[in-house]
């Protein structure tokens, strides 16, 4: 069966510093993740922390360079991952598209979902 990888994209600079997940929001996510789970097909999941805890490594020019975070010219990051195991697209697609109806309507949360080589 295939593998995908989903990249949660999140904008940091618009999230209030004090951010709080509504209580109905723990549990919708927390029974979806138990369906997925139950259904076989979530193999691994996290989030992440912010860009300021996180370090940029380019190779460019033969020179490495390292940039710490957070990285403010940078409006969308990933701010989670999730590796799926599904029949095919259309599958992973429906999983991922639940999984972003559970936020709230005032949020902005995307996802790009990718196959993973040879999955």
């Amino acid at each position: 069966m295939p593998r995908f990888l989903s990249l949660i994209r999140i904008d940091e600079q618009a999230l209030p510093a004090d951010t709080e997940f509504p209580p109905e929001f723990g549990e919708r996510m927390g029974a979806l993740m138990e369906e997925i789970t139950k259904a076989g097909v979530m193999l691994d999941t996290a989030g992440l922390l912010p860009t300021s805890e996180g370090t940029r490594v380019t190779w460019s020019g033969g020179k490495l360079s390292y940039t710490d975070g957070p990285f403010t010219e940078t409006k969308e990051v990933v701010g989670g991952y999730a590796i799926l195991q599904a029949k095919d697209k259309a599958e992973a697609l429906e999983w991922t598209k639940r999984f972003l109806e559970i936020h709230p309507e005032e949020w902005t949360v995307g996802a790009e979902l990718r196959q993973i080589d040879g999955g």
